[in-house]
């Protein structure tokens, strides 16, 4: 009989030539363990999707109570289903006014694709912007955006009239025009290594949006759901987008993505043509009652108001040691910055054989990405970078 390693190697498809491999077979909290009884900490929470850790009790017993309910129904938007609706109306009460209509997905890159019709639709013009070395996805229109032609070149022709702006700066958003249908930005640059705007460049892009009648799309996929010391990620800059994008840390673990806009502009897509987007299981009454359940635990245990002072505690603990150009960040939503590529394939990789798991960026070779559960304690945040300084004194040496 095959193992599952041979399974894993003959049968499933992979976009990684070298994948990590490793076998999970448990997860709790901040902890994953593997078929050898191996614990590793994740310290990327599965790329910004775990925000409450792995296997909440609260969303376990939300999935296992809408099991006894019932699966799927019906295609998105026909039938009124409890766990849509109420993961809704939470959503809306924690978002501006005028953030009002969600409309939900399976993904983030879904989430794009809705986004990118609906500015469309309301504008009637085609012209996007989006960033150099923004990630919002894999599919056609999500990889139009992307801000990197190396992933993209081989599957050209993409969306036509898509330009990209350089992030921060303010020379460029006068491309901006009335041809514009939508510019398309993470409020903070997640592949990037997490580049924050700066001199006030989201009130500007705003401004520059509103004067010209371009819609202001915020793709919130990997910062949303407390990660950067809100709730949401635009809240820390004083900015109301016309349309965010979300997914990954929405679902408490489970598939789920949403687009949200004005009822207005949203009712655009009910007509001319009617069933302006679909989609079968976007909203999924089980990931939607995770997604409900990990919200409430996000809001009524203030995960998103502790994440800076545990991001700060990691920033203090390895800040300054050999090698180590700049920390940057915002919550627990970090970039340690190295020297050299060479070593920070190296820190990474002693970490991963101390038990530790980061993660590289797509756009940024010379750091590593550290955005833990915002459950993780402070006593586990001192024990985990007594390791990880460990490992970058051990990597410096050779």
């Amino acid at each position: 009989m095959l193992t599952n390693r041979q399974i894993f190697s003959l049968n499933l498809a992979s976009p990684a030539a070298t994948p990590m491999a490793l076998e999970i077979v448990r997860a709790e909290g901040i902890y994953m363990f593997d078929d050898k009884g191996k614990r590793y900490v994740d310290l990327v929470s599965g790329v910004a999707v775990n925000n409450i850790g792995h296997r909440h009790p609260k969303v376990i017993e939300a999935i296992k109570d809408q099991l006894d309910q019932y699966l799927h129904l019906m295609v998105y938007g026909e039938y009124i289903q409890s766990p849509q609706v109420q993961l809704a109306k939470l959503l809306t009460d924690n978002l501006p006014v005028g953030l009002n209509s969600v409309y939900l997905v399976n993904s983030g890159s879904e989430a794009i694709e809705g986004a990118l019709k609906l500015a469309k639709r309301v504008t009637n013009r085609s012209r996007i912007f989006s960033f150099k070395k923004a990630y919002h996805g894999s599919t056609h229109g999500a990889l139009s955006v992307l801000g990197h032609e190396e992933l993209k070149n081989a599957y050209r022709p993409l969306l036509p009239d898509v330009h990209f702006l350089n992030f921060n700066n303010e020379d460029d958003l006068e491309r901006i025009s009335s041809q514009t249908a939508c510019v398309l930005v993470e409020p903070i640059q997640a592949e990037a290594g997490i580049i924050l705007p700066e001199n006030h460049y989201l009130k500007k892009l705003r401004a520059r949006c509103i004067e010209t009648g371009a819609l202001l799309i915020f793709d919130e996929v990997q910062m949303a759901f407390g990660r950067t010391g809100k709730l949401f990620c635009f809240d820390n800059f004083d900015v109301i987008p016309d349309i965010i994008c979300l997914a990954k840390g929405m679902g408490g673990g489970m598939p789920i993505g949403a687009f949200i806009a004005s009822r207005e502009m949203m009712n655009t897509l009910t007509n001319k043509p009617e069933l302006g987007h679909i989609t079968t299981f976007g909203g999924h009454p089980v990931c939607a009652a995770a997604g409900l359940a990990s919200l409430k635990v996000i809001i009524e245990e203030k995960l998103a108001e502790s994440a800076n002072a545990k991001g700060e505690l990691f920033k203090k603990n390895l800040t300054g040691l050999p090698g180590i150009n700049h920390i940057r960040g915002m919550g627990l939503m970090l970039a340690v910055e190295v020297e050299t590529p060479d070593l920070n394939n190296k820190i990474i990789h002693q970490l991963l054989d101390k038990g530790l798991i980061v993660d590289r960026f797509l756009f940024s070779q010379t750091a590593f990405r550290i955005a833990p559960p915002l459950t993780i304690t402070e006593d586990q945040i001192e024990e985990i970078s007594a390791i990880v300084a460990q490992c970058i004194i051990d990597a410096n040496k050779g």
